[in-house]
């Protein structure tokens, strides 16, 4: 990704200032004996889905065990958790809430012990098809991507949990070559710079990484200078991932099967790559759409998962210049990965196969990362996102 200047329509609403409260945000304890609850994201259109499901997930056996469906929604794709272990925040993925078109975004609070979710509130996305959220590092917003509505949001979050206003709404304007996936903006992912002060939102139909700065205070996002970084025409970028030392970031572009790596300067939100290889064996020939990419904990390994080739990709990092050498990929037991996590072990990779309906665990390798499947698939129906919260 070259960065390119221009000026680019947007459509920036900001809300009446929002009231800000305390809000506890500190880290996860460790889960008593290495227990976890795993909750599933899915789809419920034209599914046998009901919502959210929960797994007690065991880091020391890598042992999934079902709890059952924690809350019935209509297509909760994408999920997160807040790092005090909570509340839950979930996208429904839909393009008509309350007669409003747009999806929705839904907050509960979590019964560590049982799994159980209880809805507190549920508002607009203010855009149709909400695919990803995150929470900013402080835990006081949420960040929405609006993948059919082409256009990013925040939202408050009030002291008990619930979701307030939206504290900005912007509107990418723009299209890429590929008539069919890119007619217009497509808001794939957003989240926060490691140090706050800066947004990052990929959109797949613009091929660019859009860079936002960030107000920590208000939730406001305002356009940086640069204002984008520009992919390869066609490529469909989709999600991004920091490396943990912060300098370098790797794109994954659905459309072309790609990873791209760039580096990145926190103080400008500058991006510019230096590398960019296929997710694909040498001799695979068929239809692939990239989906989910992750860098391990350690700053060793970058995973992506290839939807059509039904693998998990691995590159070795270099530690000094972020260069990614491909060491294989490895088939996740199941249809269309269209989502994976790694445990807050770093111990785990969990693999959700969305066609075969399943959720594959692998054991990672710390030594060379390779990965290799531990148990039998648990049933989970069209599953779309796998987070982690301590289970008491």
């Amino acid at each position: 990704m070259k960065i390119t200047r221009r000026f680019f329509a947007f459509l920036l609403i900001t809300c009446a200032p929002v009231v800000l409260f305390s809000f506890s945000h500190v880290p996860n304890k460790v889960a008593e004996k290495g227990q976890y609850v795993a909750y599933i994201g899915t789809y419920t259109s034209k599914t046998a889905s009901k919502g959210i499901y929960a797994y007690r997930f065991d880091t020391t056996t890598g042992r999934l065990s079902a709890m059952g469906v924690t809350a019935e929604s209509t297509d909760p794709s994408f999920l997160v958790t807040s790092s005090n272990g909570k509340y839950l925040y979930a996208v429904n993925e839909t393009d008509n809430f309350q007669g409003e078109k747009s999806g929705a975004v839904s907050a509960y609070s979590m019964d560590r012990k049982s799994g159980k979710l209880t809805l507190l509130n549920q508002v607009a996305s203010r855009g149709a098809g909400p695919c990803y959220i995150s929470l900013d590092k402080t835990g006081k917003y949420v960040l929405i991507a609006n993948y059919d509505g082409g256009s990013v949001a925040s939202f408050s979050i009030l002291e008990d949990g619930r979701l307030g206003t939206a504290s900005t709404l912007v509107k990418h304007s723009g299209q890429g070559p590929n008539k069919e996936r890119q007619d217009g903006p497509h808001a794939h992912w957003i989240e926060t710079s490691p140090d706050n002060r800066l947004a990052l939102a990929v959109d797949l139909g613009l091929d660019e990484v859009l860079v936002y700065r960030f107000a920590a205070a208000s939730g406001a996002l305002t356009p940086n200078d640069p204002a984008f970084a520009k992919g390869d025409a066609g490529a469909g970028p989709r999600h991004l991932g920091f490396h943990p030392n912060g300098r370098f970031a790797y794109v994954l572009n659905e459309i072309q099967s790609t990873v791209t790596a760039l580096t990145f300067d926190p103080q400008t939100g500058a991006l510019s790559s230096f590398q960019t290889l296929s997710t694909l064996p040498k001799n695979f020939a068929g239809a692939n759409d990239t989906a989910e990419l992750a860098v391990h904990p350690s700053g060793k390994y970058l995973y992506a998962s290839n939807r059509g080739h039904d693998s998990i990709a691995l590159f070795a990092i270099d530690p000094t210049n972020g260069t990614l050498t491909p060491t294989g990929t490895f088939s996740t037991r199941g249809k269309m990965p269209r989502h994976f996590a790694i445990d807050p072990t770093g111990n785990f990779l969990l693999a959700a196969n969305q066609e075969s309906n399943n959720i594959v665990v692998f054991r990672i390798n710390r030594a060379d990362g390779s990965l290799s499947a531990v148990g039998e698939p648990a049933e989970v129906p069209a599953p779309v996102c796998i987070v982690f919260a301590p289970a008491d």
